[in-house]
């Protein structure tokens, strides 16, 4: 569940509210543990440096942390804060001689017993006053430093969000027109020798460029979707093929529908057709497609054929070069494709395996 903007600044600034209320409760027990009649000109004092400390709070994190110490002005930084320190106890001290503490509280004490040796000024009170601030500075500044941390790590992760969307986005650009050019290709060839079978051929292409333009606009599709779009382009691709050669593929006859990047196992297939068909020569091609439970297992073997004038392929071959890529950016560390180029039966092989 997303919280809106509103509501979160609204919790941020109840926070702070309660926050500051808890803290003013503590700043303001002392002197109610005095057991006397505390004059009134104390706790104004008490609210005026409370006060002070809440300015200070927010100047540091909205000004000083900002402008001075995250550009890497340290030093203009501790000096503003030292004399901010320094100016909150000197002022301290102008509120104890102006509203006479001193001589209040002293006359307090005596009212319950003899009055305490006070040898001038205490200046433990001043000690505790700069722990005080010292304490609300340090906090101020290690929030402020931690938020400025997490904006900048959520800001880096959307423009890497956005960077790998694009790149995606350009991937996919660039496989489907190599899918489309290689089909046209087949097209053009029946066109030369069947015209019923080219207006079935055309007739599929179109609803596989339907999948194309519509259901893999979405970052993902479902994997029934994906395996019924490689059927199609399989059965697109052996209406030119001859006997000599044999494509088979085998498919999960339960599937449990998950949701897929589009366009992942085409390139591999298509691989497979480029250099595993041959006019003249016996060549196959086996496709197998296992799901085991979260894991999806693909598996292509076609024969090496030298001879592809069956196939009217001009294209550079980036599908393969593309679909790493994407796998690289989509399923880090969740996928292992191992490729042979050529085994003891003098086949090409790729093997996917990828955990949803």
């Amino acid at each position: 569940m997303i919280i809106p903007k509103s509501k979160s600044k609204l919790v941020t600034i109840l926070i702070h509210i309660l926050i500051w209320v808890v803290f003013g409760m503590i700043y303001f027990f002392q002197p109610i543990t005095f057991s006397i009649i505390v004059p009134y000109q104390l706790w104004i004092k008490q609210s005026l440096i409370l006060g002070l400390l809440v300015i200070a709070y927010y100047s540091n994190a909205f000004i000083l942390v900002p402008k001075f110490l995250l550009k890497n002005r340290t030093s203009i930084y501790f000096l503003i804060v030292i004399c901010i320190a320094g100016g909150i106890i000197l002022l301290n001290i102008y509120a104890d001689q102006l509203l006479n503490i001193h001589q209040l509280m002293d006359a307090a004490f005596h009212r319950n017993g003899p009055p305490k040796h006070r040898g001038g000024r205490d200046h433990g009170w001043d000690l505790a006053l700069l722990a005080i601030i010292a304490l609300v500075l340090g906090v101020s500044t290690s929030i402020t430093a931690i938020q400025k941390w997490q904006a900048d790590k959520q800001l880096t992760q959307e423009l890497e969000q956005d960077k790998v969307s694009s790149e995606l986005s350009f991937l996919k650009a660039q496989i489907n027109p190599h899918f489309f050019f290689n089909t046209l290709n087949n097209i053009y060839a029946l066109t030369q020798v069947n015209a019923d079978v080219a207006g079935r051929a055309i007739h599929q292409l179109s609803r596989m460029m339907r999948y194309l333009l519509y259901d893999t606009q979405q970052k993902q599709t479902m994997l029934s979707q994906e395996i019924a779009f490689v059927k199609d382009y399989i059965s697109l691709m052996q209406l030119r093929l001859t006997d000599a050669v044999k494509v088979k593929i085998d498919s999960p006859q339960h599937l449990q529908d998950v949701c897929f990047a589009p366009m992942i196992f085409l390139p591999f297939v298509e691989n497979a057709f480029k250099h595993g068909v041959s006019a003249t020569q016996q060549s196959h091609i086996d496709i197998v497609i296992l799901q085991r439970d979260r894991m999806l297992d693909l598996t292509v073997k076609n024969s090496i054929i030298n001879d592809n004038s069956i196939i009217l392929d001009t294209s550079s071959g980036i599908g393969l070069v593309n679909t790493r890529r994407r796998l690289d950016l989509l399923y880090p560390g969740k996928y292992k494709l191992e490729i042979i180029e050529l085994n003891a039966n003098n086949e090409y092989t790729v093997h996917l395996t990828l955990e949803l």
